[in-house]
């Protein structure tokens, strides 16, 4: 029997496991870097990608969210990243630090993801809070996905 893979939104509500501490977030960045894995980023609030990234595109990601998250999640842990696996993730869910709400432990209506990593295809999110425009405008800025980004 085959193993299929999971769609997006069942990956998307499946089991996570928080990089707590800024070592386990570096030491999942490097597990990233280190594989050979078709990764799509997606900054939720805008268009899926309907491809995966390309190497330097995920570098240049990882290298300018972790220097976003570091600066903007000013404690002495980490805890708004999750992955499925952090050895060997397939899906990974970052949240952004000026819209934490109740990220971790029980909500009835957690706050989406700033952004997602995954190895599934994509399917828009749809959320009740628009993306704050600062976002908006630091991703598009990151891979130039509007002709104006001072909007």
């Amino acid at each position: 029997m085959t193993q299929t893979q999971p769609t997006y939104l069942q990956a998307f509500r499946g089991s996570f496991t928080s990089m707590l501490r800024w070592p386990q977030l570096d030491t999942l960045w490097q597990t990233l870097r280190e594989q050979d894995k078709s990764w799509y980023i997606y900054a939720v609030g805008e268009p899926p990608p309907q491809a995966p990234a390309n190497r330097e595109q995920l570098d240049t990601f990882i290298t300018e969210i972790d220097k976003l998250l570091r600066q903007e999640h000013d404690e002495d842990y980490c805890g708004i990243v999750y992955a499925d696996e952090p050895k060997d993730p397939a899906f990974i869910k970052i949240y952004d630090p000026n819209n934490l709400g109740v990220s971790c432990g029980f909500s009835t209506n957690p706050p989406l993801p700033g952004w997602v990593l995954s190895l599934v295809k994509p399917v828009d999110l749809q959320t009740e809070l628009p993306l704050p425009g600062n976002r908006r405008r630091w991703w598009q800025k990151l891979f130039g996905t509007r002709e104006n980004v001072n909007n």
